[in-house]
């Protein structure tokens, strides 16, 4: 939950930077490729990531989001559903690098919350408990027979099998194998000629 309030604050915060832009330019159309710089510019600059993240630290910013939890929330909501903010997001993360820079910003924390939530008792039970329910069993099924899920596993393996991090590690394994069998073979060779000898 933190994750998740942690991307929308940063989400209103840049809404609200656009916003100001936007009321101090009142007489002139909003240029879309000069906000989407800017807001790019935020997410990357170190002293853009320093700042949210001291936002978020600040103890009297914290008691305010608990506090103002249905402001905050209320205010998200009007700026994302309204028109123009539905348009704005719509061609902002239609652009890679917004996306890919605006993904980065978000990955660490966002893989904190993921590996808490997979150590937390709670989470696997109620994990445990979707994945026991026959609905979603039987859904998961119908996946895993499809032939759209078939095909798209093969390519994951085809891609996996053609990585040149991947590659490596299959000829290792494969040398190993070979070397076991051969092993085995010269094990099973001395062992039957010796069998003939005492035959003898």
């Amino acid at each position: 939950m933190r994750g998740r309030n942690c991307s929308l604050l940063i989400m209103m915060l840049i809404w609200m930077i656009v916003a100001g832009c936007a009321d101090r330019q009142q007489s002139e159309p909003m240029n879309y490729d000069e906000t989407k710089k800017m807001v790019v510019d935020i997410l990357k600059s170190d002293e853009g990531k320093k700042a949210v993240q001291e936002i978020m630290k600040d103890e009297e910013v914290q008691r305010n989001l608990i506090l103002d939890q249905k402001t905050v929330n209320n205010t998200i909501e009007k700026a994302l559903t309204s028109e123009k903010g539905k348009e704005f997001w719509k061609n902002t993360f239609e652009d890679t690098k917004f996306a890919e820079g605006f993904a980065k910003t978000l990955q660490t924390e966002h893989e904190k919350v993921i590996k808490r939530l997979m150590k937390d008792p709670e989470y696997q039970g109620m994990l445990m408990d979707v994945l026991k329910n026959p609905q979603m069993e039987e859904e998961l099924l119908k996946v895993l027979k499809s032939k759209e899920y078939r095909q798209y596993l093969q390519q994951q393996i085809t891609d996996v099998l053609s990585s040149p991090l991947f590659q490596p590690k299959i000829e290792e394994a494969l040398l190993k194998a070979a070397q076991q069998a051969q092993s085995k073979q010269q094990g099973g060779g001395s062992s039957g000629n010796e069998g003939g000898g005492g035959g003898q």
